[in-house]
């Protein structure tokens, strides 16, 4: 049956599964978390993946709404017009609850702010607004750069959510005339990965046959078996008309299915409508109307993150032997490199030295790859000495000879001319004015020289 299509996601795990699924995200995942805050700071990339959730969606199209509702807090940027002009990394670490006369238990530090705790959202927003006009203007323009942000709560699981900037068409502010394309190259950096799960939100009330997230999700995502759609806004559609087709897996088919959502509209932000009143009306929604009985229990967001988690919980699993197996290669790789540099050295004489002879095996290095007699020498391009070779014998010689026929082909030009002009001249003039006539074809002839 098509319900069934809804209901895809693996089905709930034992009570062990659950206990080893929390143990590897209580683990594995804070500790690479910490490595890719430090290559951020380096401003390097990891090479190590972690399952993480990307947010994709057009411009308004209400997915920091889902992301703040998953996560039952308010503090992202909220607005009319594009609010997500930078990556933001939200890292979700689990805390266990408090006691009550303890300090409050949930919090976020942003890695620019190493140390810093933020236990009023409302200051988080702030900031991510403040750090965003730091880096791409205050006027529209978006970066690339990440802002990183570390949620504490014992309401969280440990995993990493992205949420990045909205598709966008026209570009407005100080965005660059192809900004569409920036961000979509921006958004297909995450998502290209296998380790990622996409969470492509699209709007009920735009045409869904159309919509950029999917699009986006299906060239990273062929078969459909990361991508989780989500489709918001469904209590604005039009009169007569509803998503449930889309809801079914009718129009396009994803492995993971879909959730459908009623997110807060910017008016009921405004009026401080709570996340937990939105859920209750959500609810009220799908249990209400005609057209979604029956799927009404695979709908809201409640029904999204039980999807997701025990998503996650399987991505997780099955990511983690290919994940343990690359950090192994890495540590034995840089071991390798790290005993090539000898044992530690304390004292300063000891450290000039040694820096003297890595200098030393360096300099020799760079010989042996000149002379082509490095062991790791490329066999499918031209490294080294070749490779010089190469640029000078071909690259520099083809662009000498262009230059040399441009002047000569220049030259005939001129040539052609003078004779053009002496012809024309020498039938004018008289004999007793020939040497007008010359003095006449010499001006001619430095003007042109002058203009090679």
């Amino acid at each position: 049956m098509a319900e069934d299509h809804l209901s895809s996601a693996p089905s709930a795990p034992s009570a062990a599964a659950a206990a080893a699924a929390a143990a590897v995200g209580s683990s594995v995942i804070p500790i690479v978390n910490k490595l890719q805050d430090i290559f951020a700071q380096l401003g390097s990339s990891s090479t190590i993946d972690l399952p993480q959730v990307a947010v994709v969606g057009s411009q308004s199209s209400g997915k920091s709404s889902v992301l703040e509702a998953l996560v039952g807090r308010d503090f992202l940027p909220r607005g009319s017009d594009i609010c997500t002009r930078r990556p933001l990394v939200l890292q979700l670490v689990h805390q266990p609850r408090r006691p009550a006369d303890a300090e409050a238990d949930e919090w976020g530090e942003f890695l620019h702010l190493s140390g810093r705790r933020f236990y009023d959202f409302r200051e988080i927003r702030r900031e991510i607004q403040a750090e965003t006009d730091r880096e791409a203007g205050g006027n529209k323009g978006v970066s690339d750069r990440q802002i990183r942000l570390k949620i504490f709560s014992p309401n969280v699981l440990n995993i990493t959510l992205v949420d990045l900037p909205g598709i966008t068409k026209v570009p407005v502010g100080d965005q660059p005339t192809d900004i569409e394309a920036r961000i979509r190259t921006m958004i297909m950096s995450y998502i290209r990965h296998k380790t990622c799960i996409i969470l492509a939100v699209s709007p009920a009330n735009a045409d869904l046959a159309n919509s950029d997230a999917l699009q986006m999700a299906r060239v990273a995502d062929p078969d459909g078996s990361r991508t989780i759609g989500v489709i918001t806004k469904l209590d604005i559609m039009d009169r007569g008309t509803d998503a449930r087709n889309f809801l079914l897996g009718n129009v396009i088919p994803l492995k993971l299915g879909y959730v459908g959502v009623v997110n807060r509209s910017q008016q009921d932000i405004n009026s401080d409508l709570s996340i937990k009143d939105a859920l209750a009306r959500e609810e009220k929604f799908f249990r209400t109307q005609p057209a979604y009985h029956g799927i009404a229990q695979y709908c809201g967001i409640p029904q999204l993150a039980k999807k997701l988690n025990q998503i996650l919980v399987q991505h997780i699993k099955t990511v983690l032997p290919g994940l343990k197996s690359r950090i192994s290669s890495q540590l034995t790789a840089v071991a390798k490199e790290l005993a090539v540099y000898g044992d530690p050295v304390d004292s300063k004489a000891g450290q000039g030295a040694k820096l003297l002879n890595i200098l030393a095996k360096y300099c020799e290095a760079f010989s042996s790859m000149v002379e082509g007699k490095n062991e790791d020498i490329s066999t499918i391009e031209l490294s080294g000495g070749a490779r010089i070779h190469y640029i000078f014998q071909s690259i520099f010689v083809k662009s000498l000879e262009m230059k040399i026929s441009a002047w000569l082909f220049k030259m005939q030009l001129v040539l052609e001319v003078l004779c053009l002009y002496l012809k024309f001249h020498l039938k004018s003039l008289y004999v007793g004015r020939s040497a007008d006539c010359l003095i006449q074809v010499f001006s001619v002839h430095n003007s042109y020289m002058m203009n090679l």
